[in-house]
């Protein structure tokens, strides 16, 4: 008589691609090498899809992602105003070299509300000539592509 398999064996076409993914799922992967710490594989491959090529290599952030003042000064845009600094609207001249390379006038600069500053404060949003959109909260030193 052959002898029985155990009824805790491993064996078959279901069995081996359990096995299969019990290994390769906790390693990861990543079609586009994009995982990041904390990330998961389809987290990385998601945020390179939608990572649209006129952000320039900047990273992205969902606009839901936004400070609240960020978001209501994206509604203001989009409405066209009206907006409660002069300054909202003007020229954004990209001395700093962060954003791709335009001609000036390509880029509008808006102000975002910091909650507690007395003056406009370091955030902006700006917005490119083909609906392109950037914040930053650091006054220029660095930005972030804003996906909508």
């Amino acid at each position: 008589m052959p002898p029985r398999p155990s009824p805790h064996a491993f064996t078959g076409p279901l069995s081996a691609g359990l096995l299969l993914c019990l290994t390769v799922l906790p390693t990861g992967c990543s079609p586009t090498g994009t995982a990041g710490p904390g990330d998961s594989a389809a987290t990385a491959a998601s945020r390179a899809a939608r990572t649209p090529s006129w952000a320039g290599g900047l990273p992205a952030v969902p606009a839901a992602a936004l400070p609240a003042e960020a978001r209501a000064t994206l509604a203001l845009v989009d409405r066209g105003g009206p907006f409660p600094y002069a300054e909202d609207g003007s020229v954004f001249g990209n001395f700093e070299r962060e954003l791709p390379g335009h001609a000036r006038g390509y880029y509008h600069e808006y102000t975002v509300r910091t909650p507690g500053e007395r003056d406009r404060g370091a955030r902006r949003i700006v917005t490119g000539r083909h609906g392109e959109i950037f914040y930053t909260d650091d006054h220029y030193n660095s930005f972030k592509a804003v996906l909508r």
